[in-house]
């Protein structure tokens, strides 16, 4: 496999954001526009990676690292355009001779198979690769000009183009790759001479053209390199990547009901005959295994659900949950940090946190597991086969051994042995006549 190289420019203010956080850190999908297009980069298996940010963009720079720990993370300090965010690199790719992917940070949907067509350009003999499209409408677009053989000869800005050139569809997406022999060369060579004095990438077309040199033009989808910029942009990138998610999975083997009404994170594992009901929210981490079903209005994130459970609808996991085989999860019921046993059940409206529930056990109506005391977090531990009765409180520290049944309406704070009853409720007592005789008085 040949070498390659890819920088990432992610130094963009991003004020249409009208956000404290930078643009290239905002979310698509559980991950920021930034570590989308490092994974996208990342599936080349680069020599060299670079991120160019700007100042005072620590963010940007360790979620660069996370993605990628041996990045290279180069400041630009005075933004001066493309060509001058790419010189700052130079440095790096000091007699590095393979392919160069220059990629965008606000450019979050650009996939895997386009990047590697670049590369394959350039390790074909192009000196100048670049990422069209064909726009339905390519006003604002620069467009991309080529010969008769369809080589591109030029990238014509709207505002220099001709009527003739202005009604080409086929537009710049602003991704490129370079022969890195050449690169410095063409960096170089730039000049900022243009209305607002910076200077462009895009220019190193006319220049690898007027020294007679080869480039070519990769095309892709449309959607796949729309740029962010406001947080318009943003809904309309999260719908494309919601949309791109949604067919993984039924390609994959699962059963969308209504699809366009449940959203993945990036991360998100589906089983084949995992069946999703209407209005389901999937959050990062989530892993599912086969033939489960999850009923409708749940929201998931950070948990693992095994084969044949059954969750909601409108039950909620949160983060190091772990669902056992078969079990069942009703509606209301929220858990966080549990570990669930197969063929346990909580059918409804019940919190259980930090727990560990056995196999088998039932968990009734109205039972909560009190895990904090204001300062820090308790286990509860339950064994197989137990029966919880409705509303009770569990107080945790706490154990209740395999196969004990805590009483309803019990406030639970000792350990419970196994096979034992416990139960911690108030003598019944009836005061004949009072309610009426209160009511006499009231009048």
């Amino acid at each position: 496999m040949k070498s390659i190289a890819c920088i990432v420019l992610a130094a963009g203010e991003g004020t249409r954001m009208k956000s404290s956080l930078p643009k290239v850190m905002h979310p698509l999908a559980g991950r920021s526009m930034a570590a989308h297009v490092l994974a996208a980069a990342s599936s080349l298996e680069p020599e060299l990676m670079c991120a160019v940010i700007g100042p005072h963009m620590e963010s940007v720079a360790c979620e660069v690292i996370d993605v990628w720990p041996e990045a290279t993370i180069v400041v630009q300090s005075k933004r001066l355009g493309t060509g001058d965010a790419v010189k700052r690199t130079l440095p790096a790719l000091e007699d590095f001779t393979g392919a160069v992917l220059v990629l965008f940070g606000d450019t979050p949907l650009v996939t895997p198979e386009s990047l590697a067509a670049l590369q394959q350009a350039v390790e074909s003999g192009i000196a100048v690769a670049v990422l069209g499209f064909r726009a339905a409408n390519p006003t604002g677009y620069g467009r991309l000009i080529t010969d008769e053989g369809s080589t591109l000869v030029a990238i014509r800005e709207e505002a220099d183009a001709s009527d003739s050139e202005k009604r080409i569809n086929l537009c710049n997406s602003g991704v490129m790759a370079f022969d890195g022999s050449k690169l410095a060369g063409f960096i170089n060579a730039l000049d900022s001479n243009n209305a607002k004095g910076e200077f462009y990438l895009t220019d190193a077309v006319a220049i690898a053209h007027s020294q007679g040199l080869q480039m070519a033009v990769v095309e892709c989808p449309e959607n796949e390199v729309l740029g962010v910029n406001s947080r318009a942009q943003l809904a309309v990138a999260e719908a494309a990547i919601q949309d791109r998610l949604r067919a993984a999975a039924l390609d994959a083997g699962a059963t969308l009901i209504s699809p366009e009404t449940v959203f993945f994170s990036h991360d998100t594992k589906l089983g084949r005959d995992v069946v999703v009901e209407p209005n389901v929210v999937f959050g990062p981490e989530v892993h599912i295994e086969d033939n489960v079903r999850i009923r409708a209005f749940c929201h998931i994130e950070g948990a693992q659900i095994k084969s044949r459970a059954e969750i909601g609808p409108y039950a909620r996991l949160r983060p190091g949950t772990v669902i056992g085989p078969a079990a069942k999860v009703g509606n209301f019921v929220e858990m966080k940090n549990t570990d669930f046993g197969g063929g346990a059940k909580a059918n409804h409206l019940s919190y259980v946190g930090d727990a560990v529930i056995g196999t088998n056990t039932n968990i009734g109506a109205g039972v909560i597991t009190c895990n904090y005391d204001g300062f820090r977090k308790s286990r509860t531990e339950i064994g197989a086969n137990a029966f919880v009765g409705s509303n009770s409180s569990l107080v945790a520290p706490l154990k209740i051994g395999e196969g004990a049944y805590i009483g309803s309406s019990s406030v639970i704070t000792r350990d419970v042995s196994a096979k034992a009853l416990a139960l911690t409720r108030s003598p019944h007592k009836e005061i004949a006549g009072w309610a009426g005789k209160r009511k006499n008085k009231s009048k």
